[in-house]
């Protein structure tokens, strides 16, 4: 018999979305949660169009290549202003599918940070029973502590660890932050931009220098005393 071609070969890896349909799902991602984020788009490109169009008109003096040119530029305009648009409420929908739930927080200094920002999606001090937390992030405007969970729970654990950090730190500026939707709190997909805006007082080496002091001094997770499993060996049979 004659050996099929496809006998004993390995399934193809399935191929990954192309650009545009990455593109397209992501708009109906945001569409699902954010019904506003469609018109918003298409007024952003709309306008830079229309404004396009007006001054071709207006500067162009009837040379119609110098028409074009505004016309394209326009264009081109808006679907920048589009998709600046969709990526930011594509963000916030994502956001809001993890608000209010354990470790969203940590979601958001993991991937949500930038500039000289930096955070941990582990938190650094957690309430087992209430899985209220604190977390923290190092940046240009010095140490920032941020709770998760009710402000009537997690007061008492930022004003705990802010302590720690200006006995270790104290020439470097604390601050705190509450998430959540209480009076106060500070919104889950805010949680960025209110660190970008944070007055900015360490330079870039002091950020490094202070983010590996915290680092070093942050307690390991507690290993079970008993048998060292480095140094275990294996039993042998007995001979009878």
């Amino acid at each position: 018999m004659a050996r099929t071609k496809d006998a004993g070969s390995s399934p193809k890896p399935a191929k990954e979305p192309g650009r545009m349909k990455q593109m397209w799902q992501v708009f109906q991602m945001t569409r699902r949660y954010d019904s506003s984020a469609q018109w918003l788009m298409l007024l952003g490109f709309l306008l830079p169009v229309v404004v396009g169009l007006g001054l071709a008109l207006w500067l162009s003096g009837g040379n119609g290549f110098t028409i074009a040119l505004w016309i394209i530029a326009g264009v081109l305009a808006g679907l920048l202003i589009a998709l600046v648009i969709l990526g930011r409420r594509a963000e916030r929908a994502a956001y809001s599918q993890i608000d209010g739930q354990p470790g969203a927080v940590g979601a958001v200094l993991k991937s949500g940070l930038r500039g000289s920002w930096t955070g941990n999606e582990m938190p650094v001090a957690v309430n087992g029973k209430t899985q209220d937390a604190v977390y923290r992030a190092v940046g240009r405007g010095g140490v920032v502590l941020i709770s998760e969970g009710p402000r009537s729970r997690t007061d008492r654990m930022l004003t705990d660890e802010k302590r720690k950090v200006e006995r270790v730190l104290p020439n470097v500026p604390v601050s705190t932050i509450s998430v959540g939707h209480e009076e106060g709190s500070v919104e889950l997909h805010r949680l960025a931009a209110t660190l970008r805006k944070t007055k900015r007082s360490l330079t870039k080496p002091e950020v490094l220098a202070v983010t590996n002091r915290l680092n070093s001094l942050q307690a390991p997770l507690p290993i079970p005393k008993g048998i060292d499993p480095m140094r275990v060996r294996p039993q042998r049979g007995r001979m009878r």
